[in-house]
């Protein structure tokens, strides 16, 4: 059950939203963008007032990588795991941030600093490995690039 201020927030949130045709992916951004996750506690909500299931909601939040259902690190760093940038030493740069880390896909450092996220194609095929660090693109990561990206995320 939601507390009064994120019933409130909510509120807020469903009728920025209600005007919209196919509101269900703008209200995800919006509660994502407010709390930082889609907590569980407003799935309920957000399906009766779209008037469907609780699990269509969470197989929308589950299907869509962007959306987490816990909070996210204060940096979040996503390494490309697309095709292209396999083939040029994305598969070692990922077991380095494990290593590093001491996390696996969508973990978040014991500190809270850093979350690592999987992503399929950053659109920087010919620069590859590719990432993304607080949603901006890095081309050419190699372990001493990934290694001075997370110290100064403070992994």
């Amino acid at each position: 059950m939601a507390d009064a201020q994120t019933t409130e927030t909510m509120t807020a949130i469903l009728a920025q939203n209600s005007g919209l045709e196919g509101p269900l992916l703008p209200i995800l951004h919006s509660v994502q963008a407010e709390f930082g996750f889609i907590p569980g506690d407003v799935v309920q909500i957000i399906a009766d007032h779209l008037n469907i299931t609780r699990a269509e909601v969470h197989g929308v939040i589950t299907f869509y990588h962007d959306f987490r259902d816990a909070p996210a690190g204060k940096h979040v760093v996503k390494i490309c795991r697309a095709e292209a940038c396999q083939s040029v030493g994305a598969n070692a740069l990922s077991e380095r941030a494990f290593e590093k880390l001491g996390v696996e896909w969508h973990g978040t450092t014991a500190n809270g600093n850093v979350t690592l996220e999987p992503v399929y194609c950053l659109g920087l095929c010919a620069c590859g490995p590719a990432a993304m660090v607080d949603g901006k693109v890095v081309g050419r990561v190699d372990h001493a690039k990934l290694d001075k990206i997370l110290a100064e995320a403070g992994a």
